[in-house]
């Protein structure tokens, strides 16, 4: 299962940045992640500002 960007998102794209396999992009209301690509391996909630990212 893959991280969640929750609606507490304020579209800074600071998650898209440090994700190492681009699985973060930018969504109808907020940044999404597709959980096909995402590795779990956290730095996408390390990197946001808001604490926006739930952990699987």
């Amino acid at each position: 299962m893959a991280y969640k960007i929750t609606d507490e998102c304020i579209s800074c794209g600071a998650c898209a940045a440090t994700c190492p396999v681009g699985a973060i992009a930018e969504g109808d209301k907020h940044y999404e992640i597709d959980e096909a690509s995402c590795v779990e391996c956290g730095a996408c909630q390390a990197g946001c500002p808001v604490s926006a990212i739930e952990a699987p």
